[in-house]
């Protein structure tokens, strides 16, 4: 921190136990009239129940050596995979471009999907990253996007990041790479009805059979060909 800064003041969460049925901490929930006792505060769940002034810096107000970034690339060997996936894209009606990262001009983006007319098929770009497993989990995540996200509004799409997320870290996965770095964000579910999340969770299952399947018949044609066949 350099010296002489001051601290900037937010209202932080407090998380707590909270009542099920007036959402106060046990404190205020016995000044409250609620008198909801089927269970002990013990076995209360934590949620948010209020919140409090808490200071922060602004990375402007440090100096030293950076911190050192959170790794959250996938891993793995995916030299077959990603051939797959891009042949795969005829099956999965998307348009997909891979572009050197000299000709990139999405910024820090690593892919992109592109909606455009409804006589058209959605475009996907893609860096040409050279870990192989990155790439192929990005192809991945922006497939999903096409897949799925075509037909809502902008604000309700970015709500849905978190269903591209899923898929691109389950059929990770599934072809045996390690995407234990990937981002779920699970706090977006917070709030939805159960009928909501159910929905997304048959959104999520449906989209990656479609893809595991389109890549294991492309990665099985491959095989063939190389039998002479």
């Amino acid at each position: 921190m350099k010296e002489g800064e001051t601290a900037i003041w937010i209202w932080a969460p407090i998380i707590a136990k909270q009542c099920p049925e007036c959402e106060n901490s046990p404190s205020y929930h016995e000044r409250s009239e609620c008198d909801y006792d089927e269970t002990l505060p013990e076995a209360w769940s934590k949620g948010l129940v209020g919140f409090r002034p808490a200071p922060v810096f602004d990375i402007s107000q440090t100096e030293g050596e950076p911190l050192p970034e959170l790794e959250t690339d996938a891993m793995g060997d995916a030299d077959e995979l990603v051939p797959a996936l891009l042949e795969g894209s005829k099956a999965l009606k998307v348009d997909v471009e891979v572009i050197s990262k000299s000709a990139w001009t999405h910024g820090d983006a690593k892919g992109v999907c592109q909606y455009r007319s409804p006589a058209e098929q959605p475009l996907v770009e893609v860096q040409n990253l050279e870990n192989s497993a990155a790439l192929a989990v990005t192809l991945v995540h922006e497939y999903a996007h096409a897949l799925l996200h075509g037909d809502v509004d902008e604000i309700e799409r970015s709500k849905r990041e978190l269903e591209a997320e899923a898929v691109g870290y389950i059929v990770g996965r599934y072809f045996e790479l390690d995407t234990s770095g990937s981002a779920f964000y699970l706090a977006t579910w917070e709030g939805d009805k159960p009928e909501a999340i159910l929905d997304r969770l048959e959104r999520i299952s449906s989209t990656t059979a479609e893809i595991i399947d389109v890549a294991q018949r492309e990665m099985a044609k491959t095989s063939w060909r190389e039998l002479g066949y």
